[in-house]
């Protein structure tokens, strides 16, 4: 027979041992954001292998926290998803990058109600697919066909974007508006277009130190190829051939005319004749594409670039080489030219050559003073990366970078994709005289090839750093336009 002890209820005696206070509650909170902390540490915010919510994408983006209308929004998905995908086409038709045209997708679903959806963009195609719980799936794709110069169509789109994220706009409104802006005419007539062309050429020939008649000149024969190419056009000539054509002839008139006795320099000319033709939104879109993780559209977009400059490079060679049959001189190409104006006088030009672009690239009449405005800081910024020694190279790259950051913050306060803004201002940075020298030293002198091949090399690495800066400069000024949807909202809403 077992004995209990008594006194303590039959429990056994814990006498010695010690003795556990119970824990106060800010001891308990303490244990347990430590335990949160550590856990954190060792595991982060969220599992590695958790997939990325699509509306992540919107961060760092003109879109980011769209308001949802779940009050507007009906059973049909499908009309929804047909008009996120006319939006993307068009879109892709005015020139807007990859990520632009996925994240204004991804905004206008998610503000009309539209959960489980995802998007994919291959070069000229692109695909949503929509697949409720417990529903049938939908998948819709697009094809773009075909481009067109209408940075305005392209501002008025990304406003319609704003205000569909704000919530001031249903879907019945987005698609109206919408027709609307793919329906509506250019803001500038052709023949308008057409005189701008000349006046871009023969601005920048005085810019690189050409006189008064070279700039007659370039005007002159840069309207000629304006005209040449619209007939091209109508003719349904493959891009590639018009190109050709157009440099063929810009380079073919300077070179006659100077082996007729006219006091010019055919390489200045050339130079101001082909830069509008050098694909430079295209390039700048590629690039983009390529660092935000579109591989497939940086590819197909490069290679359309590339195709662009080779039409040039063969119409300068075809026309180098006919024009020396025909008995003209040989030209000293590495000759520099001092500048033919002032300082204040080459600004007033560029800030006439930046708007003329602006009028190329069918942009709004309210853009085209803060575009040249951004075009001349550009400017000015360049001439003092090359008075500080920076380099033909490196000074380009720079100014690229000030013209994407101020373009990227005054585009958004006008309600405009950066786009409209940083291509036009940009276009001066582009090296058109390297690209005429180092062609005709291919073409004509046997025994400078490896120094044409050099400076083919340098003005590849130039354009791609111009682009690549403005790409740059649109990233560094995100921190500075978190702001300005939320200002685009609240304006919408006091409507």
């Amino acid at each position: 027979m077992i004995e209990r002890p008594e006194g303590n209820g039959g429990r056994p005696h814990t006498d010695g041992l010690p003795k556990t206070q119970p824990l106060r509650p800010s001891q308990v909170r303490q244990n347990a954001n430590a335990k949160r902390m550590l856990m954190r540490l060792v595991q982060g915010d969220s599992p590695p292998t958790a997939p990325m919510n699509i509306v992540d994408r919107l961060a760092g983006s003109p879109y980011a926290n769209p308001t949802i209308q779940v009050a507007g929004v009906d059973a049909s998905a499908r009309k929804t998803i047909d008009f996120a995908l006319h939006l993307a086409e068009a879109m892709f038709r005015y020139g807007a990058g990859a990520l632009e045209v996925e994240t204004s997708m991804i905004a206008v679903t998610a503000a009309l109600g539209l959960k489980n959806v995802e998007v994919d963009i291959t070069n000229q195609s692109v695909a949503i697919n929509y697949a409720p719980k417990d529903q049938t799936p939908i998948t819709l794709i697009r094809v773009v066909r075909s481009w067109t110069n209408n940075y305005a169509g392209l501002a008025q789109v990304h406003q319609l974007v704003t205000d569909i994220v704000a919530g001031g706009v249903g879907r019945d409104e987005a698609v109206r508006r919408l027709n609307e802006i793919t329906r509506s005419a250019k803001p500038f007539p052709r023949w308008m277009v057409t005189v701008a062309f000349g006046v871009f050429a023969a601005v920048f020939v005085g810019v690189l130190g050409g006189g008064p008649g070279a700039s007659a000149l370039a005007f002159a024969s840069n309207l000629l190829i304006s005209l040449v190419a619209r007939q091209l056009g109508r003719w349904r000539t493959p891009d590639f051939f018009v190109t050709m054509s157009c440099s063929f002839l810009v380079t073919f008139i300077a070179l006659m005319l100077r082996w007729a006795g006219a006091d010019i320099a055919p390489s200045i000319v050339v130079a101001g004749g082909i830069l509008l033709l050098l694909p430079t939104g295209r390039l700048v879109s590629s690039v983009q594409d390529a660092i935000n993780g579109f591989p497939v559209t940086a590819a197909g977009r490069f290679l359309s670039t590339l195709l662009t400059f080779g039409a040039i490079v063969a119409g300068i060679a075809v026309a180098v080489v006919t024009g020396t049959l025909m008995g003209s001189e040989v030209l000293d190409v590495t000759n520099t030219f001092p500048p033919a104006y002032p300082l204040w006088g080459q600004a007033i030009l560029i800030a006439v050559a930046v708007a003329a672009i602006g009028i190329t690239e069918q942009t709004q009449m309210r853009l085209l003073l803060p575009t040249a405005a951004v075009g001349l800081v550009g400017f000015f910024v360049l001439w003092g990366a090359g008075e500080l020694g920076l380099g033909d190279r490196l000074a380009p790259a720079i100014s690229a970078v000030v013209i994407g950051l101020l373009g990227r913050v005054v585009a958004l306060k006008l309600g405009a994709p950066q786009l409209v803004v940083a291509v036009p201002a940009a276009l001066i940075l582009l090296p058109g005289l390297t690209i005429f020298r180092s062609m005709y030293l291919l073409t004509t002198e046997e025994s400078d090839i490896l120094l044409g091949a050099g400076g083919m090399l340098n003005a590849t690495a130039i354009v791609l750093g111009v682009a690549a800066g403005i790409v740059l400069g649109d990233n560094l000024a995100r921190p500075l336009t978190k702001g300005l949807s939320s200002n685009e909202r609240r304006r919408v809403r006091r409507r």
